[in-house]
């Protein structure tokens, strides 16, 4: 029996003091199992088992039916603080409301994810909202804020910002170290997380999987170091699935799993996720992690407290008085209103030259095409539609049934073998004959990948008409004419069995391969196992990879095409008025989760679609929806007008049809730049913004659409900007006015410059928007407050945050590009004069400019090193160093085989390092240099030296 006297349990007592009273009548063992993502019930002091962790990215994951909102990255393109506060706020109550009846629902929420959106190419680019740090910061405090709730006390349910730190690949994610450089670091990754923190509605974070300057995340002691210095809250930090063991098992940074769990514990880990609900590994480890002295009790006891802390925010001890208790906000009319106006404010109409708005008339037809033109697409982080608006769908119920043709484009074709015709057994669910889009219509959630209760397809002398799909890079998809898409079940059979793509491995993808010296002759791979599909005994199936003598060879097949999808949408062309080429990608496909994109291209089918469109119709609109960027510069220039929007949930088509009808003015805006080709783009592993030159704060070059684009069905004008310095704060205002035609939303952007700065600045940088609506007509006064801080940056020289003296012009416009008022402001700041050599040294990570090096780990635990990253070696450079009255020496300090050669104005000193002592042997290494005065000092770097620090003997100090 529960018994409701004890400390904790009164809800007098600060939670702190709850916490410690708990902690103290839980034994060692209950403790230790507190520390897994699945802890159980201590049933002899009343407490229910907890989980971390449930997916909320944009609406409740993974447990079934939930309201689906736009992708992160479209709440991002929404430039919307408020709406997205909203949009959390129902995603909480959702959240609370599926707990009431489901205890497989956790309130520890892991969303949002502030990773920038640095490389368009990131697979997971979808989970972020926007390449700047100011943006992410602000949709993150605004959605955290509306997760965690407005009551003082309890919350309503627990953020977890993901993933901690300078993470945006998918190739070998969990292998790749980040070389992130402190300017980088305190300017850009940090700050993504930081203001969420600092504003109180988050509960904690989750790391990475993959490294950062050589050191695992899970490791991280910028955990300590900087996050929990941001707040006196207690912050949990939850694993990501399977990282724990990963220290060990792929990383090899510890030789065994006590040391790695010993190590994450030490470095703030608090909750393990690993071994899904088996929680006896981990614990295990934990165990003999303590039993070998690599941890103590106050080791477990700091993590435990912080993980009852959080439960006692949740209000798991006071029924009574946790005012979210009871939630029953679920699929409201509020909540589908939501919905729709977050995907219509998410719209971004990129290009128009007037043939947009397309208001209904009579006799009007509207052509509707491509392959996302009937589809709902959904991602990993979705929950599953309860409602559900394809472009046809909105298009349809907007302009009238009778006045929409439909095409979707994709090609028809039929698979010959030597057995006979690929065919797809006749079921009373694939009645159909015509290919349609497997993702519109209704869901019969019976469909899913992993059926074998279905019949496998056979070959005979009846040929199945499949409707083909090429997503880029030779990516099949194949879909029968009720929709059903060709997928691999465990047993190996190949069926007609899932409504759409989708799963960890996807079992519905497909690459034709040509067989070499037959003409038109090809193999069909399935890309989830990696075998080729055959003809067995009882049905087609798929061959084990690898298999040496498998029970049927690979089929070798003729594919006949009856009609190219590009012939289907021309004749849906001509026939109308005006044509929407809807094209895009599948979140589950070339793109996701565990795999990153190749290219910026449009896969060819798409851009064969569009053109086929134009030449039969040159009143063509493409819209593109897609989870990331495009580089579509000749359908730029082509085309009268372009759309973009990220996948817009379950109202996504109705949304469209009220922005391409004039019913709502678009005004969202591009979260990240959209670059012309993949020329323009770094290697994915660059993390180094600043030396690349990437995100429109350091890009050069002319992108094919600028960060914060995008236009609108109204003008706006912007006027008499002042700045006003008010001591720790610049008040900038402007007058917006609409002077269009009609009432429209306009985002207006802030951004600032440095006038006169050094190289290597942003070029401008974002210190504040604001989304307005205006009726035609109307004018407002828009301010902003910007803190002196946001004009400064990292210092290097000194190792902190600096405002330098001088002048910063303030530029006001509707995208960073589109600037069309400035003003500046004199900041009195404090001069960071060269570098203090004498007293602080170099420390290798701090240079000014590198080529050929990359950032390693000092030691297991803290510190940062610098060693070549090509066989040619690498350099460093360290702008104005100031050695005083002069130097006589300098001490190299440094592990590894190699050599350091230091150059100031002339004068230069080398220093051989004969290896051994290991990678973290960092030694002293002492050599001649005379030099007096302010230089630069360049360091190259021969062979595997890992270098750490320079220190400098002045030439007054005794020999």
């Amino acid at each position: 029996m529960t018994d409701h006297s004890l400390p904790f349990r009164d809800p007098r007592l600060p939670f702190a003091r709850r916490a410690d009273d708990l902690l103290r009548r839980l034994t060692l063992e209950e403790r230790i199992a507190m520390l897994h993502q699945f802890a159980p019930p201590v049933e002899r002091l009343g407490l229910g088992a907890f989980r971390t962790g449930q997916e909320a990215l944009h609406g409740v994951a993974w447990m079934g039916t939930a309201t689906v909102f736009p992708q992160a990255v479209g709440l991002g393109a929404t430039w919307n603080d408020a709406l997205v506060r909203r949009i959390g706020e129902a995603v909480g109550n959702e959240v609370r409301a599926k707990r009431a009846g489901d205890d497989r629902v956790g309130l520890n929420v892991w969303a949002p994810t502030v990773n920038l959106l640095r490389h368009p190419l990131w697979g997971r680019g979808e989970e972020g909202y926007a390449e700047d740090p100011a943006l992410t910061s602000a949709i993150a405090v605004a959605y955290t804020r509306g997760l965690r709730g407005d009551d003082p006390l309890y919350w309503r349910t627990a953020p977890v910002l993901k993933h901690w730190l300078a993470h945006n690949n998918e190739t070998d994610r969990d292998t790749t170290s980040s070389s992130v450089r402190p300017r980088v670091l305190h300017e850009y990754d940090l700050r993504a997380f930081r203001d969420a923190v600092r504003a109180g509605a988050v509960a904690g974070v989750m790391p990475a999987y993959n490294l950062v300057n050589g050191r695992p995340n899970h490791l991280s002691p910028l955990l300590d170091q900087q996050l929990r210095r941001w707040t006196e809250q207690s912050l949990v930090v939850c694993s990501d699935a399977g990282a724990p063991s990963n220290l060990v098992d792929s990383e090899h940074y510890y030789d065994t799993h006590e040391e790695a769990t010993a190590a994450a514990l030490k470095a703030g880990v608090d909750s393990f996720t690993d071994h899904g609900q088996d929680s006896a590994v981990m614990t295990g480890r934990v165990r003999d992690a303590l039993a070998k002295g690599l941890i103590d009790e106050n080791d477990i006891d700091t993590a435990v407290r912080r993980l009852l802390t959080l439960r006692l925010s949740l209000g798991e001890f006071d029924p009574g008085l946790d005012p979210y208790a009871g939630a029953a906000d679920f699929d409201t009319a509020g909540h589908r209103a939501l919905a729709q106006e977050a995907a219509e404010q998410a719209v971004v109409l990129l290009k128009n030259d007037g043939l947009l708005p397309l208001a209904p008339e009579a006799g009007r037809t509207v052509a509707v095409v491509g392959l996302l033109a009937d589809a709902c697409k959904l991602d990993w982080y979705s929950g599953t539609l309860l409602h559900r608006s394809t472009p046809l769908d909105g298009l349809r119920e907007r302009y009238g049934a009778g006045n929409v043709v439909f095409a979707e484009g994709a090609d028809r074709v039929r698979f010959r073998c030597a057995e006979g015709w690929l065919q797809v057994p006749d079921t009373d669910t694939d009645t159909d004959t015509d290919p349609a889009p497997g993702a519109g219509g209704a869901l019969d959630p019976a469909l899913l990948a992993g059926r074998t209760d279905l019949p496998p397809l056979t070959c005979g002398e009846r040929a199945t008409e499949l409707a083909l799909v090429d997503w880029g890079g030779g990516v099949l998809t194949l879909r029968t004419g009720g929709g059903r898409y060709l997928s691999v079940a465990d047993d190996g059979y190949v069926r007609a069995s899932a409504d759409a793509p989708g799963g960890w491995v996807v079992q519905e993808t497909f690459r034709l391969e040509p067989v070499e010296g037959h003409d038109g002759a090809h193999r069909l791979l399935h890309i989830g196992t990696g075998g080729y599909v055959s003809v067995a005994a009882g049905g087609v199936k798929v061959a084990a990879p690898g298999e040496k003598t498998p029970a049927a060879p690979a089929a070798v097949f003729q594919v006949e095409v009856a009609e190219r999808g590009e012939d289907a949408v021309a004749r849906a062309a001509a026939a109308a008025d005006t044509v929407v080429v809807v094209a895009g990608n599948d979140p589950h496909i070339n793109g996701r989760e565990t795999e990153d994109r190749t290219t910026l291209g449009l896969p060819p089918q798409q851009e064969r679609l569009w053109r086929a469109a134009h030449a039969a119709n040159p009143r063509t609109v493409l819209v593109l929806t897609s989870s990331y960027p495009y580089a579509v510069t000749e359908a730029a220039a082509t085309l009268p007008a372009l759309l973009w929007t990220a996948h817009g949930g379950q109202a996504a088509g109705t949304a469209l049809a009220r922005v391409l009808s004039g019913d709502v003015s678009p005004a969202g805006r591009l979260p990240q730049t959209w670059y012309a080709a993949d020329a323009d783009l770094p290697d994915l592993l660059d993390y180094d913004i600043i030396g690349s030159r990437q995100t429109y704060l350091y890009f050069r070059g002319t992108p094919l659409y600028p960060f914060g684009h995008g236009l609108t069905y109204t003008d706006f004008t912007y006027a008499a900007l002042s700045a006003v310095r008010d001591e720790d704060l610049v008040r900038v205002s402007l007058t917006l006015t609409n002077t269009g035609p009609r009432d429209g939303d306009e985002v207006v952007q802030l951004y600032v410059r440095q006038v006169g700065a050094e190289a290597g600045l942003p070029l401008r940088k974002l210190v504040g928007h604001r989304r307005a609506h205006l009726a035609a007509g109307a004018g407002e006064r828009v301010e902003f407050p910007v803190p002196v801080a946001e004009l400064g940056h990292w210092d290097v020289a000194h190792g902190r945050w600096t405002v330098e003296p001088g002048t910063y012009e303030l530029l006001a416009g509707a995208s960073s590009a589109d600037i069309r008022v400035r003003t500046q402001v004199s900041v009195a700041g404090e001069p960071s004069g060269p570098r203090p050599v004498l007293r602080r040294g170099l420390d290798a990570a701090d240079y000014d400019e590198q080529r050929g090096t990359r950032i390693v780990d000092r030691s297991k635990t803290a510190g940062d090193a610098v060693t070549p990253s090509c066989e040619s070696g690498g350099e460093l450079l360290f702008s104005r160093c100031d050695f005083g009255d002069g130097v006589r020496a300098v001490t190299v300090s440094a592990a590894g085989r190699g050599s350091v050669e230091v150059t100031v104005e002339g004068a230069s000193a080398d220093v051989t390092l004969p290896g051994g002592g290991g990678p973290y042997d960092i030694r002293g290494h002492d050599a001649e240099l005379t030099v007096r005065g302010v230089h630069d000092v360049r360091v190259a770097l021969r062979g595997g030296v890992r270098l750490a620090h320079l220190a400098f003997v002045s030439a007054k100090e005794s020999s």
